[in-house]
């Protein structure tokens, strides 16, 4: 069966899975990991999408990419970890990385902690700088490795198997998502505004009224 024809801004990636398949799954997506600007996260979609049509395995494409994930984020750790911030403001202005960029994820770090290195994963920018951070910090490596792993399972589990089971059916979803963006946007948006709601709600329950205190 042949690969369908991928629609918006994964076409660009259509080439380069046609040419080289797993090799450019697993090297954009390490690549990216360790700080370098690239199409990580949308190459692994497009790959699942390939796998959904038959032109990829996806047990191949799901391995290759969290090892390619696990091997980014720990050549970005042993920067932060040998190199240091010096290191990584000095050169990292070559791939992007600002001194602005980097104190705001190593605040997020500071503030979240090892579960940051999960949450990172699916978030635009941590997930390119958190071994790096994680390095800087010294974490220890047993426990990033494990978070790291974890994270990288997830964020791969999630995104290969939406673009598997969308599979020949891509041009349709793709087609309503850019019809329809208000709409998704919208929703979105209602699904957050209700979470808060209902953390702001709970938050008051759990508040002890006047009368309720200790004399």
């Amino acid at each position: 069966m042949s690969a369908p024809p991928l629609p918006g801004f994964l076409a660009a990636l259509a080439p380069l899975l046609n040419h080289y398949g797993y090799l450019a799954l697993a090297v954009l997506v390490m690549v990216e990991d360790f700080g370098v600007p690239a199409p990580g996260e949308t190459v692994l979609v497009a790959a699942a999408v390939y796998a959904g049509a038959g032109r990829l395995n996806i047990v191949a494409v799901g391995v290759i990419a969290v090892l390619a994930a696990i091997a980014g984020d720990n050549i970005g750790y042993a920067i932060g970890r040998y190199g240091g911030r010096a290191l990584v403001l000095r050169f990292g202005r070559y791939v992007l990385i600002t001194s602005q960029l980097l104190a705001k994820a190593e605040g997020f770090f500071a503030r979240h902690g090892g579960k940051v290195v999960v949450v990172a994963r699916f978030v635009e920018v941590l997930r390119q700088l958190n071994g790096i951070i994680a390095g800087i910090a010294d974490m220890r490596w047993p426990r990033f490795l494990a978070f790291n792993a974890l994270g990288a399972v997830l964020w791969v589990g999630t995104w290969a198997t939406l673009g598997y089971l969308a599979g020949n059916h891509i041009n349709t979803i793709y087609t309503y998502a850019t019809r329809y963006p208000l709409y998704l946007l919208t929703a979105a948006a209602a699904l957050v505004a209700a979470g808060l709601v209902a953390r702001a709600a709970l938050r008051r329950r759990r508040r002890p009224l006047p009368g309720d205190q200790a004399p």
